[in-house]
């Protein structure tokens, strides 16, 4: 199966993901913000990465244009669930900046399941 990192400064965000990309047979990796995602990329191939969007240190946006800028191919799904503008408002903003697919929270486990085998079929 493949890899995945999952960047979210939200522990249960992050372990909820943890599992249901682990029961599905994949690599889980975990990273609480965009620069500490960027490092583990700069380390390890990844096939998959789902990041959130408003976090601190280095948020989502910044991650994807980062990501976009080092490697074109990997695969990006953007979470939000919003801030001080609707989620959607950022999910668009994502989107126009290179995320693959977006999502708003919250999601079911069979949303995420989805996005990530139809970005992974690609």
């Amino acid at each position: 199966m493949a890899h995945i990192l999952v960047i979210d400064d939200d522990p249960s965000i992050r372990n909820i993901l943890y599992d249901i990309l682990r029961e599905d047979g994949h690599e889980v990796s975990l990273a609480e913000n965009g620069n500490r995602g960027i490092e583990l990329i700069n380390k390890i191939p990844f096939d998959l990465v789902i990041t959130d969007l408003i976090m601190p240190e280095k948020e989502g946006v910044e991650t994807i244009i980062e990501i976009r800028n080092s490697s074109p191919g990997l695969r990006i799904i953007a979470v939000s669930g919003g801030g001080r503008i609707s989620s959607q408002d950022y999910l668009s903003l994502a989107e126009k900046l290179g995320a693959d697919m977006t999502m708003s929270k919250p999601f079911t486990p069979g949303q995420i399941k989805s996005a990530v085998d139809e970005l992974l079929k690609k």
